[in-house]
């Protein structure tokens, strides 16, 4: 859904459950969720949006100026970068002291490939047990047009530039290979599978088509 605020688009999504009022929630990537109760009217909500317009606008603005600074203080001590979905200095991510743009940048990707394969490791866990299926091999690597991948001798890959999506999108992308095991063909049964253990996974295939390009070194 969408609305014009002030000469601007701002889009988001609607996630509908059991609670009692609406919220609205903005990732550090811009990436805005309103959370409503079940059978809660478009027009409420969009109403309700509407109201907080000039905060979301005035919210979406930092995160571009903090996006801007980004690359202007890239591999410098207060450089942001994405980690789980939010931005920290990099200092915050690595020691940096002393050390060149060339071994800082290392250190990151290092760390990145750290940090992914441990959350992988943690999380997929948790769904193979649900899907009632088991990877023989798992692996993080460096990939520019993937996600993450799935063979047929049941070896699932992880792009190590996940360790920057917030954990719901990683979760996604663990069942989504995890799928594959029993279905190599994205055909009807395999998106049924995954909408069974996601139904919003369409936000979460938006929001790395979205925002992938921001989840970069």
């Amino acid at each position: 859904m969408k609305i014009e605020f002030d000469d601007k688009t701002i889009e988001f999504h609607v996630v509908y459950g059991v609670r009692k009022k609406i919220s609205i929630q903005i990732e550090t990537t811009g990436y805005i969720t309103v959370k409503a109760p079940n059978d809660t009217s478009q027009e409420t909500i969009m109403t309700v949006v509407k109201q907080h317009g000039k905060q979301i606008a005035e919210k979406l603005q930092l995160i571009e100026n903090a996006k801007q600074t980004a690359g202007a203080k890239e591999y410098q001590e207060e450089g942001k970068f994405l980690h789980l979905g939010k931005y920290y200095s990099l200092h915050e991510l690595i020691e940096t002291a002393g050390l060149s743009e060339e071994e800082l940048k290392m250190n990151l990707k290092k760390f990145y490939f750290s940090s992914c394969k441990k959350v992988i490791a943690d999380r997929i866990k948790i769904y193979q047990t649900q899907l009632k299926v088991k990877p023989k091999v798992i692996e993080i690597e460096e990939s520019k047009t993937k996600w993450g991948s799935c063979s047929s001798d049941k070896k699932l890959t992880f792009n190590y530039r996940l360790a920057m999506a917030p954990i719901e999108v990683i979760d996604y992308v663990i069942i989504h290979e995890l799928c594959h095991l029993t279905h190599m063909n994205h055909d009807r049964s395999f998106w049924r599978r995954v909408g069974s253990m996601m139904p919003d996974y369409k936000e979460k295939e938006e929001f790395l088509a979205r925002y992938g390009q921001a989840m970069t070194l």
